[in-house]
């Protein structure tokens, strides 16, 4: 006995480790955030870039993390961390702000010339190599293009000399060239000219590029077919018709109402706040049986991606998508796979008279 309430004490306390990306989405963001700040300062004690290392420790969580995460711990990260980032942008724009100042009022006539003129030079070339590498990038594309034709694997506009130039012109520079000038040691050899120049090419990029796109947009006439919204439509019913095939092999009401359910989706995704709601009302069995819906639905959209049907805006959406519909039915599933089948006996109802299984 003695040994069994050790065991059962050393289990409940190993939970909130084991649940911490699942079961305890602030516990989740929190060790995200000791996590982002760990390397960083790491880098910084290995005298690495700090701003580059971030980069890639992001692209490699990205590529090797399988671990499926759950749905509800999706939604309170991205919305976390959504604000987050927006909050970096206006700080970093404030703190670049109160450094140049200084700088500008200890520069006399001869040096601001020199710092305007630095200032150009690098905004020229930034915007010139930009518009160099993706019109030869282009070039390459349209002559494969006309010698094995054009066979994208899903809806994309045909790269034409028009593209080419939207893309090019379209490099605005942002919170990472900010934060790469900021991150240089106060003993960092033209660290004010370095500082000047990068808010001189973000200010430069924002004001002559942004403000000429919409012009240039126009000029050119290309027009935009919605890729992103036929890949949505495409994924959407992919979606739901990987559902309807995993109800396939069960027969029982609350199986009939969920089946209806997803038909009605197909035919009308505006109705889909409508079936959640309705799921979240119904019986344990017939949300068990949505959520193993939605687990099919996950694995089909993920085939899409990872073969290249759906492009990233198209998988995040339905994602999304599917996240608030598990939290509105109370799905506890985790995302990515899908949920556990409920038992046999509760999935083959209650017979005339008899009470519900439980």
């Amino acid at each position: 006995m003695r040994y069994r309430n050790r065991y059962r004490w050393r289990r409940r306390a190993r939970r909130p480790t084991q649940d911490a990306c699942g079961g305890f989405p602030s516990t989740a963001i929190i060790l995200q955030f000791v996590l982002s700040f760990g390397v960083w300062i790491a880098a910084e004690r290995l005298g690495l870039s700090a701003v580059l290392t971030m980069v890639c420790f992001a692209v490699t969580l990205k590529r090797t993390r399988r671990r499926p995460m759950a749905a509800r711990m999706r939604i309170a990260t991205n919305a976390v961390w959504s604000a987050v980032v927006f909050a970096l942008n206006i700080l970093a724009f404030i703190f670049i702000g109160l450094q140049v100042r200084p700088i500008l009022g200890g520069l006399d006539r001869a040096e601001l010339h020199l710092y305007l003129g630095v200032t150009g030079a690098v905004l020229a070339t930034a915007i010139g190599v930009r518009l160099a590498w993706h019109m030869s990038f282009n070039a390459v594309l349209r002559w494969r293009h006309r010698r094995w034709g054009y066979h994208p694997p899903r809806p994309l506009m045909r790269p034409t000399v028009g593209t080419g130039l939207v893309l090019s012109w379209a490099g605005m520079r942002g919170i990472v060239t900010l934060a790469a000038a900021l991150a240089l040691p106060a003993a960092f050899p033209q660290r004010d000219l370095i500082l000047f120049a990068a808010f001189g090419v973000v200010l430069g990029t924002l004001v002559v590029q942004g403000l000429t796109l919409k012009a240039l947009l126009r000029m050119l006439r290309l027009r935009d077919d919605d890729p992103v919204g036929r890949e949505t439509g495409a994924a959407r019913e992919r979606a739901y018709q990987a559902g309807l095939a995993s109800l396939t092999d069960v027969q029982s009401p609350d199986a009939d109402k969920v089946r209806e359910k997803l038909r009605t989706l197909l035919v009308s995704p505006e109705a889909d706040d409508d079936a959640a709601e309705d799921a979240a009302d119904g019986a344990a069995r017939q949300r068990a049986l949505y959520r193993q819906a939605l687990g099919a639905a996950r694995e089909a959209i993920q085939a899409m991606r990872d073969e290249d049907e759906i492009g990233d805006d198209a998988f995040l959406q339905i994602e999304q998508d599917l996240d608030w519909r598990e939290m509105a039915i109370g799905g506890a599933a985790r995302a990515g796979r899908p949920a556990p089948a409920p038992r046999p006996e509760a999935l083959a109802g209650a017979g005339p008279g008899q009470p519900a299984p439980p």
